[in-house]
Parts: structure tokens; sequence; C-alpha cells
């Protein structure tokens, strides 16, 4: 604690009387300053014990004592201290009363009590302060230590809490609480979650204080990359004290350290996450599962699901590469899958580089998901993709599609996710086993392909292998080749020479079975036989032809949105 004017009062060398203002001797006291200007007010900053002796002040006159004392009070000097047996022998009255009409402590300082006296006492016991909040400090600090090392994060906030007798709660890099202290605390920092993500878009570090002197929180970043991977509020009743700042401090120091060894670790873990994924896409499990070790748990064991990502922009550059553009110049680029089991991209770039934008992104998000569930996640970078391995049904799996669903909505509405605009499109396999890695991953190629071409963030490859073909013809490149092979029909019937288009399709619909096909026309089946002779002459392809008939039909669907 500061020293206060009560202290003293009581201190036995001073020998100080109080003479006015008894009700507020516990002000704390910053400073001991001697001034005999009329008006020291202007070199004041507050919570100084004034000292003076009235060498230039009319201490008699009750108007000038009052404007006095008002200016005091109103400069927030903590107390004034006047020695006597120097100009006056006592206090004159009109300076008591107009400081007990202000509320302002006076305290009559004794002619053998020097003011140096005074300022040494007040010094020696701001120092002494200070010094018991450094030796607090180290104290929390070790305290601290031995928590995080024998604890974990969630002993160090335990033992934070303590230290600033209020709360303290950790989030990681998508905002969400990983833990409290004490549990209540996670229902308070939960609300906090839109401040968190505030101070994340901030560079760090940064600090951030909500709330107010009864419910006051302060948010710090964690960790020293330029993109924040975690974050700290720390809740009190009051603003912290010295003590308090240093147990802060050490908890920052030590939670960055936690954050950035966990870091590096995870760096480690990808790497060894690319060598297993290699293994298992080129029919190797045993020797996945040997080079794993007991680092994914029974992941590779258990039915699992793989996520293909790729960044919308990456989708677009390749589809600018292949020269097909979607309506209104949007890309859509139409991809065939790439070869998967022992080839180029598992074996080349699986691991290489960290994920970067809205890749990073989705990956936070999905690991901090399975952090909090407590499952296995693999998730390695491949170039401009992200591979990511989750246990079927599973909190990964169920955050990428809540992702993928959030994208969606945003896009539907006009607005970027969370102010970003290049977000990832996925492709998720069906559930798979070990031996099944090389299937499950061209089952993710090919569902994420289907999901650029229908412009979603997410589709799952059940919806490919069970939803109708004719989804897949709302490609542009399709499109195309059916407006080019059904153009000299249109441009025949456009003349007013018969409807060729429409009496194909129906014969196609037909099965080719005339009476059936020239009902459904009302023309006479004959009509219709001259009618199939004219397409036959003008595309200059046989209908007999199975092939034929077969891209004929699957253009008549792939443009009948456009008839």
């Amino acid at each position: 604690m500061p020293p206060t004017l009560a202290s003293l009062v009581h201190h036995s060398a001073l020998k100080l009387t109080v003479r006015a203002g008894e009700e507020r001797l516990a002000t704390p006291v910053r400073w001991a300053h001697a001034s005999e200007l009329a008006d020291p007010v202007p070199y004041m900053e507050g919570g100084e014990l004034l000292l003076i002796t009235a060498l230039k002040l009319d201490a008699e006159d009750p108007e000038a004592m009052r404007r006095y004392v008002r200016r005091l009070g109103q400069a927030g000097v903590a107390g004034l201290g006047f020695a006597v047996g120097v100009h006056y022998a006592t206090i004159p009255d009109a300076l008591v009363d107009a400081a007990a009409e202000e509320g302002l402590p006076l305290l009559e300082v004794p002619r053998r009590t020097p003011f140096l006296a005074i300022s040494k006492a007040v010094s020696a016991a701001i120092a002494a302060e200070q010094y018991q909040a450094v030796t607090a400090g180290f104290a929390a600090q070790r305290d601290l230590t031995k928590q995080a090392l024998g604890g974990g994060p969630a002993g160090l906030l335990a033992a934070l809490a303590g230290q600033v007798d209020g709360w303290a709660a950790l989030y990681d890099a998508t905002g969400a609480v990983v833990a409290a202290a004490p549990e209540w605390a996670a229902r308070r920092a939960a609300r906090l979650t839109p401040e968190v993500e505030r101070l994340h878009a901030r560079t760090p570090p940064a600090s951030l204080v909500v709330g107010g002197e009864a419910d006051r929180v302060e948010l710090h970043t964690l960790g020293t990359s330029r993109r924040p991977r975690a974050a700290l509020a720390v809740g009190t009743g009051a603003p912290l004290g010295t003590a308090e700042r240093y147990a802060v401090h050490s908890a920052i120091a030590l939670l960055t350290l936690t954050t950035e060894r966990s870091r590096s670790l995870h760096e480690a873990e990808q790497r060894v996450g690319a060598a297993v994924l290699r293994m298992l896409l080129a029919g190797e499990p045993e020797h996945a599962r040997t080079a794993a070790g007991s680092l994914y748990g029974d992941l590779l064991d258990a039915p699992y699901r793989l996520i293909i990502a790729e960044a919308a922009s990456a989708t677009a550059a390749r589809a600018h590469a292949d020269g097909r553009t979607a309506p209104h110049g949007a890309p859509r680029p139409v991809d065939a899958p790439r070869p998967v089991a022992g080839s180029a991209p598992s074996r080349r770039r699986c691991g290489r580089g960290a994920p970067t934008g809205p890749l990073a992104a989705l990956a936070e998000h999905v690991e901090a998901a399975a952090a909090r569930a407590g499952e296995a996640l693999l998730v390695v970078p491949d170039g401009e993709r992200l591979v990511l391995l989750t246990a079927d049904g599973g909190a990964a799996a169920r955050a990428c599609v809540g992702y993928a669903a959030a994208v969606d909505q945003a896009r539907t509405t006009g607005q970027a996710l969370a102010g970003r605009t290049d977000e990832p499109v996925m492709g998720l396999s069906a559930p798979a086993g070990p031996i099944a890695a090389a299937t499950a991953y061209r089952q993710a190629e090919q569902a994420l392909s289907v999901a650029r071409r229908r412009g979603r963030a997410l589709v799952e490859h059940e919806e490919v292998a069970t939803g109708s073909v004719v989804q897949l013809l709302s490609d542009d490149a399709v499109r195309a080749f059916a407006d080019g092979l059904l153009r000299a029909l249109r441009e025949h019937d456009a003349t007013g020479r018969g409807d060729l288009v429409a009496s194909l399709r129906a014969w196609l619909s037909r099965h080719g079975q005339w009476d059936a096909a020239a009902a459904e026309l009302g023309v006479h089946r004959h009509t219709l036989r001259y009618r199939m002779r004219r397409v036959e002459e003008i595309l200059g392809r046989s209908l007999d032809d199975p092939d034929v008939r077969m891209e004929l039909w699957l253009a008549l669907k792939a443009t009948s949105g456009t008839e």
C-alpha cells in the first residue's frame, strides 16, 4: 500500500497534528512538495502533500484562504502541511476554517520537524511499497512458472486468478475460450469473443481494456508472429496494482513461451503428418502407423474423412490458365481430378510450407475444434491446397461443414466472412479406412471439382455419387459444346420451317417410339419421321448411333434452361 496521510500522522518521528479533514486521512500520498507560491497548482500533478510556511500568503484573510484551499482541492492535492513557529506561531483560524469547509486535510508541522524529514518519510514509504510490489511480483512469477510447468495453461490461469483476486481466461486463434479460472469465468470470457477477434486484427503485441471499474477486463495478445495465436483475458474489480501488473506480465511471457513452443511442435508434427499422408496414399498403412506412433491416436485405424481445401483465388487462377470463365466473368475451372496414389501431388508437394490466408484461417478453426473435443487431426499443406484427415463424424469434420455453411451464407447475403473475400473451397470424401486413403483422396478431389463448378464452399462425395449426372452439365464447356451441336437445328427452326429441336427431344424422350412421340407432338408419325431425317441431314450424323443419341440428349438437357 502507498503511504497515506494517516500513516504520516502516526509516524512517531514527525509529530504531526491533524487540524482539519480527519475524515480523509486515508488519502494516498504520491509525494511531498514544499512551495511558497501564492498559486502552486500549475506545478502540481495531484496526490501531493503540500508543505507551506505561508511566506507569501495572507493566511488570516478568510476569503483569500477559501479561494486558496478550494483551488488546492480542485487540483487533487492530498493534504496541506503548515509549519508553525516560522511566520505564524499557530495555524491561523481562517486557514483552519477554510480547510474544514473544503474537507481538505490540514496537518500542523512542529517547528522542530523539517520539511525534508516529511519528504524522506514519504519517499521511504513509496520505495518500501515498490520493493514489496517487486518482491510480490517475483514470488508471483515463481508461482506462475511452477504452475505452468506442473499444470500447464490451466494451472497457470488458476494461479493468476488468485494473484489478481479476479479471473483469467485463455483464447485460441479463433477467439474461442480454451481454459478459464475459476470455472464460472468461462461464461464471462465467452461474451468477450467479439472483442478478442477485434484484438486479433491489430498488430501484436496488442492489448485492450473493456468494461467498467467494477468489472474491468484486460485483453492481451500472445505470440511473436504477425498473426496472434492466442489471447489472455484478466478480469478484476479494480485497476491492477503494481504487484498484480507484474503477475500479468509474467503470465503473458510464460503463455507466449508455451505458445511458441507449441508452434514449433506443431510444425514438427506437420512434417511427420506429411510423411504419414504420403505413406497412406502410397498404400503403406503399416508404415504410416509406425511413423505416426501415438501422435494421432486411433485416427489411422478408425473410419476417417479426407478433406481437400483450396483458396478461391487458386481456383480462379486455374480457370484463367485453362481459358474458361463462368457467366458474368466469374472464373469457374473444370479441372479433371489429378492422379493420386504415388503420383506427383502427394509425393512432390505434401508438407511444403505453412497454410496462409484463407487456408490458415480454416486450419486454425478446425484445429481449435479438434483441440476442444480432444480428438486427433492430421493437417498437411499441399502446395496451394490444404489436406485434412479427420475422424468420421468428429468435431473437426463438423467444424469444416459449419465453416463452409457460414461461407455460403455470407456469399448469399453478399457479405464477406469476417472481412475476408478469398474463402476456401472444399471437397469431402466418404468415410474410409487406412487401406483406402488413395480412394478417399480421389473422392475429395472429385467433390472439390464439383464444388468449384457449383460455386459452393463444400461438397461431400456422397452428393456426387448419389446425385443426378444432369447437375454436372452446368459446366460452361459442356454448355458450349451443346450450343454448338444444336445451333444448326435452332437456326433451322428460327426460319419457321419446322420444330426440329422439340421433335428431337420428344423422340429421344420416348426412346425412339414413333407413335408415342408423334402423339406427344400432335403430329402424324410420318411427319415426325421426316423431321428426324432432316435432323440427320443437317447434323450429318445418324440417329441409329447410340453415342449420337446420347450426345444429343445430354446437349438438350444442358441447354434446357436457356431456351
